[in-house]
């Protein structure tokens, strides 16, 4: 089969014709139709996240089981020892013996991949296979991260990609109102934030017109905590949904005080998964893609480093 191989840290994605995947105990074989891009596939190639080498990446996965013909997907956590501590206190997304597709796993930057099936989704009707990929990372995280900032009504969402045009819709549906943060001069991604139902839209440097009951973070930019908490009202919420940032600078404790809390939001569980595919089709969620062959996955990883699309990219074999 054609895949996508990462070699080691720092090196570039490798096109390879690699053997057929054989499904283990517990596992199953998927057809690959479309792989979503995220950030974390670029920390993994820069080596920011760790990964075992060689390595297929790519963990959005939506594909057929081969043996069924069910459409699946295949999220970021492929796999956990459901005996340790936090699996057993429902926090599977904890487990320090977990998985993680496209790391531990080979994941979806390839004609098939395997799978264990107790970690895979059903895919909602009415959700093509390009636009359900990012439900899989960019959806999925970024609704857990929503869940932690309790009912905050103005919401600020500092990166406006894959994830935060996914929750700004279920934020919107929610009743919440929406401020949205982009890199300095993307007055592009500014203009795409408002045509998703953002009352305002800036730079994250920018202070809104009002102050915010929570924000969410979701560039890898350590710089944008003090910011974000700037513009947070008393006993708000700032919400690192990255598995990677830069490192935070130092601020003064002014920001933090005021019962102003910051958090990080981990993975996710399968029940994360089963609410928010459920939710998503209410919405309804609307996907905004940009279509990759597979042979040019490294590109699209580059165009997504470099911010050169609005929305989501997805990898089809």
């Amino acid at each position: 089969m054609r895949a996508m191989v990462l070699e080691e840290p720092g090196s570039p994605l490798r096109a390879a014709e690699l053997p057929m995947p054989e499904p283990g105990t517990r596992e199953v074989l998927i057809r690959v139709h479309a792989c979503g891009v995220c950030r974390t596939d670029l920390h993994v190639l820069d080596g920011e996240v760790r990964a075992r080498h060689p390595i297929v990446p790519g963990h959005q996965i939506i594909g057929t089981v081969e043996e069924t013909g069910e459409r699946v997907g295949v999220p970021w956590l492929g796999w956990t020892d459901g005996t340790c501590r936090y699996c057993a206190s429902g926090r599977e997304n904890l487990c320090d013996n977990a998985q993680f597709t496209g790391a531990d796993r080979n994941g979806g930057f390839a004609e098939y991949t395997v799978a264990d099936p107790r970690f895979c989704f059903p895919i909602p009707e009415g959700f093509p296979d390009l636009q359900a990929a990012p439900l899989l990372c960019a959806g999925l995280i970024g609704h857990r991260a929503l869940r932690m900032t309790g009912d905050a009504e103005r919401l600020g969402l500092y990166g406006f990609g894959a994830s935060a045009h996914i929750i700004a819709q279920v934020a919107l549906h929610q009743g919440r109102r929406v401020f949205a943060f982009t890199r300095e001069g993307d007055t592009g991604g500014q203009d795409f934030a408002r045509e998703i139902g953002a009352e305002w839209a800036g730079e994250s440097g920018e202070r809104p017109p009002e102050e915010l009951d929570a924000a969410i973070i979701f560039a890898p930019a350590g710089a944008l905590v003090p910011l974000a908490l700037r513009a947070l009202a008393k006993g708000g919420t700032v919400v690192c949904a990255g598995i990677h940032m830069s490192d935070i600078p130092s601020f003064p404790y002014e920001l933090l005080w005021g019962e102003r809390a910051v958090r990080s939001v981990a993975n996710l569980t399968r029940r994360d998964g089963e609410e928010f595919l459920a939710l998503a089709p209410q919405v309804p969620v609307r996907t905004t893609v940009t279509e990759y062959p597979l042979a040019r996955a490294a590109e699209a990883l580059e165009d997504l480093r470099a911010g050169r699309f609005h929305g989501a990219a997805v990898v089809v074999p």
